[in-house]
């Protein structure tokens, strides 16, 4: 619990105590010359008072003066508080609440067995934190293909429980007609197409799409369909880049590239994949640049912990509550002359 202003007050005089009245939290600063701030307590959010001022809100609008403007659009994975923070803070145009999750966060074999209640539960989180950037969320398997009006009732569940501010959906011209329905409706759809995740078992794994004349032939057929449907933006997965470019070209809509090559419009990776949150070993996609190595620096950090931990060099007295030396001795006396209940 956190203690009232008077009681902090009592035990630190220099201290300047401050109770918000929107938070009821209360904040203690060391004098001004420090800027140091005492915390009692880790159970409150991430950034809390310290949070910097959130950027413009990035809307549909905005987007699309980017990709007038010939500007790329900058988008990652995010699947709970934390990862939206931290691609919120670095100034991320659009954040992908992709069914991913299913293997970076719930350690599931494949994006097939996430939920659509998983998916809202872990879009909600993601909307806590991201003040400023364009909230996308993937329409899971099984959540959009028996019918459009699945597809929208899906569609507004994510919306408003989920708090994004579009859907996400794979398929080509097969699910025009659910894209369109959505869209009618005034919900933004962004399409996907080329290697669908959701359907690799039909597609035989994991393979690049559009590889031949048939192939390339059918990736723009859908494009143009996903386009006429509503769809505001499509992204392209595992494709060439010279059939990303040309479909970049015929599109009048913004083009997402995932393994696409950088003649698209923007591009999009998987947070945990391009920082480096995974255990050595770890085999990743041919078209991922790993950025960071967040891995090695939380396993050393927890490592350290663990040996200062079995050691007792932690908590040392700087990690600990302060009391005036005779409330002390008057306390530890007290609860050394106390006998046990009967």
């Amino acid at each position: 619990m956190t203690p009232s202003p008077r009681a902090v007050a009592r035990l630190r005089p220099s201290l300047h105590v401050f109770c918000s009245r929107q938070t009821g939290r209360t904040t203690v600063f060391a004098p001004a010359t420090s800027h140091a701030q005492l915390r009692y307590s880790s159970y409150a959010p991430m950034g809390g008072d310290s949070s910097p001022k959130p950027r413009k809100k990035v809307t549909i609008n905005t987007l699309r003066n980017m990709y007038k403007k010939g500007e790329p659009i900058a988008m990652i994975t995010a699947h709970d508080y934390p990862s939206a923070s931290l691609a919120d803070a670095a100034g991320m145009d659009m954040i992908l609440v992709g069914d991913s999750l299913a293997m970076v966060a719930l350690g599931m074999e494949d994006t097939s067995e996430v939920t659509l209640d998983q998916m809202i539960m872990h879009c909600r989180s993601v909307a806590r934190a991201a003040k400023s950037t364009f909230i996308l969320c993937d329409l899971p398997m099984g959540s959009f293909e028996v019918s459009p009006e699945q597809a929208l009732q899906s569609a507004i569940r994510i919306i408003k429980e989920g708090r994004a501010h579009a859907v996400k959906m794979e398929g080509g011209a097969e699910i025009a007609p659910m894209i369109k329905k959505i869209t009618t409706a005034g919900i933004p759809v962004v399409a996907h197409i080329g290697l669908t995740p959701q359907r690799q078992n039909a597609l035989g794994g994991f393979r690049v799409q559009g590889k031949n004349v048939a192939g390339a032939v059918k990736l723009l057929q859908d494009a143009y369909a996903v386009q006429e449907a509503g769809a505001f933006l499509v992204v392209l997965e595992a494709v060439p880049s010279e059939i990303a470019n040309i479909i970049t070209k015929k599109l009048r809509i913004p083009t997402m590239g995932i393994g696409a090559g950088n003649g698209c419009s923007g591009q999009v990776l998987v947070q945990v994949d391009m920082s480096g949150h995974f255990p050595p070993g770890r085999p990743l996609p041919k078209f991922v640049k790993q950025y960071a190595n967040v891995w090695n620096e939380a396993f050393r950090g927890i490592e350290q912990y663990r040996t200062e931990v079995k050691s007792r060099a932690f908590p040392s007295e700087e990690y600990t509550y302060p009391i005036p030396k005779e409330e002390a001795e008057e306390i530890v006396k007290a609860l050394e002359e106390a006998e046990p209940p009967k």
